[in-house]
């Protein structure tokens, strides 16, 4: 979810230096937003705090630098800083596996295509469009992994997926382009196709994989 957002942004942005350490701040940011999360919801701060130490220094080591050179990017702090406490109030009701709370972590995530934006010093519009796209596979992804995983029993879950699928095919083949209508209508089979079915994480992780690499074709093209 990381790494899809940032490659999308840059097909139209373009590389700059400051763009891979952008992406090693993401990367670091994770693991210890995670540890963070979990010494949140289970109290012992004390076993997790050799991960927050690593990950927190790497994460600064590797975001100063951006922030120190783009000092626009610090605008997209209050946004990162409020979805973040949406993860904390949930990882604090015991309530991570959330609909809500993976949709905050997955806004965070496409947030990152517009500070690569940011970064490339344009406008954060030029990378709008595709923002949307992967925001769109992305919170579809949310549905369609929990009605083959957690909720792969849950008739309403099926449903709100294959409507949220439905409705942004429709919406790609009104207003999009080719390329991205033709993803949206292929990610809809495969919601429709697969939920409910006993799939092992793995075969479902290598079907995500590959719907990414689509959606990365789609923008391109």
């Amino acid at each position: 979810m990381l790494l899809l957002p940032v490659l999308a942004a840059l097909t139209v942005t373009g590389a700059h230096p400051l763009h891979l350490l952008l992406l090693g701040a993401a990367l670091a940011g994770y693991p210890l937003s995670y540890f963070g999360l979990q010494a949140v919801k289970t109290g012992r701060l004390r076993r997790v705090r050799p991960q927050l130490v690593g990950y927190g220094l790497a994460t600064v080591a590797l975001a100063t630098p951006v922030l120190v050179a783009r000092p626009a990017t610090l605008a997209y702090a209050p946004l990162y800083a409020a979805l973040a406490a949406v993860n904390v109030g949930y990882a604090r009701w015991r309530r991570d596996r959330s609909f809500v709370n993976d949709l905050a972590f997955v806004a965070q995530c496409g947030l990152l295509g517009l500070v690569v934006a940011t970064v490339a010093e344009v406008p954060w519009t030029s990378v709008a469009g595709v923002t949307v796209v992967v925001l769109g596979y992305l919170v579809g992804t949310i549905l369609h992994v929990k009605t083959m995983i957690r909720e792969r029993d849950s008739v309403r879950y099926r449903w709100v997926s294959w409507t949220y699928h439905a409705v942004a095919a429709v919406a790609a083949v009104l207003w999009a382009s080719v390329p991205v209508a033709v993803l949206f209508t292929v990610l809809l089979a495969r919601a429709a196709l697969l939920a409910g079915r006993r799939v092992t994480p793995k075969r479902v992780g290598l079907v995500e994989t590959a719907c990414a690499l689509l959606v990365l074709a789609a923008v391109v093209l």
